[in-house]
């Protein structure tokens, strides 16, 4: 199996564009566990470089954050990058099979939500941005 890691300059700015909003970076799998088992929501995106699908997903979820109800916490790993942090997110977001970019809602530690690449890559940053609200709307009260 052959295992990328992107350079951390190429992926500096989309790594930004997610901390800028109050993302922690997770870059360990125990970090990813720590953050999982918070009580409360959080919610995890799985980052990429993928332009066609994370290049609308990050303003999608900036977007979902302006308004209304959102999760008490914010976590992102980079698929590339943190390889084993990010398959350790994964892990947690079963039966969900892999997906770069996706985005997860989890309360009190379990999985409630669950947005996947193909559920991503053929919208707008407004149309996932109005997804993940009603996600929030039901499970961040």
């Amino acid at each position: 199996m052959i295992v990328q890691r992107y350079p951390e300059p190429f992926i500096a700015p989309m790594r930004a564009e997610l901390t800028k909003l109050g993302f922690d970076e997770l870059r360990t799998p125990e970090s990813v566990d720590e953050a999982v088992k918070q009580p409360g929501t959080t919610m995890v995106v799985v980052n990429s470089v993928c332009g066609c699908a994370a290049g609308k997903a990050r303003p999608g979820i900036a977007l979902s954050l302006r308004h209304g109800a959102r999760p008490d916490k914010l976590a992102t790993v980079f698929a590339g990058a943190d390889v084993e942090a990010t398959e350790r997110a994964r892990a947690h977001f079963a039966p969900y099979p892999p997906s770069s970019p996706s985005i997860a809602l989890m309360k009190d530690g379990k999985l409630v939500y669950m947005m996947e690449r193909r559920e991503i890559e053929n919208q707008s940053a407004d149309a996932i941005a109005a997804k993940l609200q009603a996600a929030f709307e039901q499970h961040c009260k």
